[in-house]
């Protein structure tokens, strides 16, 4: 039997403020289970390292110079899928979250949370779930409930099965996957089956971007 993975987290911090870098490098400190592998002072040198580096995780300020932390998150995306992005912002304008998780991140969080909820949102992300603040959330999906895209760029649905639509409309309303296994009557493994279906359909990484893909299809509407 092959012994658990116990080493820590990897995580490079991509900021453009030293003081912010140091701050957010202390508050990782304070936890074993995470490693500080190295600091990025703009997008471009945090693609750089990230690619040298390879960590887990890398923890990116959406406004950076050179390469801003949207472009960086595509850029990791596409050259490290494997590493997940947790993106940060002072402004949490729906337009930046939307960017950061369209572009790839796996999270979206203000700077003003707490150590905790940061620690706990590194983990999150690393074990390949969505990581996303409560008020954020709530005004991305209304956002899109309230404005939906114009027909002409409205994603086209992807040829899922009636119940993998089952499945998809319940993500895009927050059920985690134990939640759609009672609501739908399956098995929690069916429900990971068709939830893994889902995402390779609609190409989406996470659970951050199948609700943008549910909103952007029309999927789900005002009051549904």
């Amino acid at each position: 039997m092959t012994a658990p993975d116990t080493s820590p987290l990897t995580v490079l911090i991509a900021d453009d403020q030293p003081l912010v870098r140091r701050g957010l490098a202390l508050i990782f400190h304070a936890d074993p289970g995470v490693h500080v592998v190295g600091e990025a002072g703009d997008g471009r040198e945090a693609v750089d390292l990230a690619l040298r580096l390879r960590p887990d995780v890398v923890l990116m300020d959406i406004r950076m110079p050179r390469l801003d932390g949207v472009e960086a998150t595509a850029a990791l995306a596409a050259e490290l899928p494997d590493c997940r992005v947790l993106a940060l912002s002072t402004f949490d304008m729906d337009e930046y979250v939307v960017g950061a998780l369209r572009a790839g991140a796996a999270g979206f969080l203000p700077k003003d949370v707490s150590p905790e909820e940061l620690v706990a949102a590194v983990h999150t992300v690393s074990r390949g779930e969505a990581a996303v603040a409560p008020r954020l959330l709530t005004r991305l999906i209304s956002a899109y409930v309230t404005t939906p895209a114009p027909r002409a760029t409205q994603r086209v649905r992807p040829d899922l099965t009636s119940r993998e639509t089952d499945v998809w409309t319940l993500i895009a309303r927050g059920y985690d996957n134990t939640e759609i296994a009672e609501e739908l009557r399956i098995s929690p493994s069916t429900v990971k089956n068709h939830v893994t279906a889902v995402f390779a359909k609609l190409g989406a990484r996470d659970r951050a971007q199948a609700v943008i893909a549910a909103y952007e299809s029309g999927l789900i509407a005002a009051g549904q």
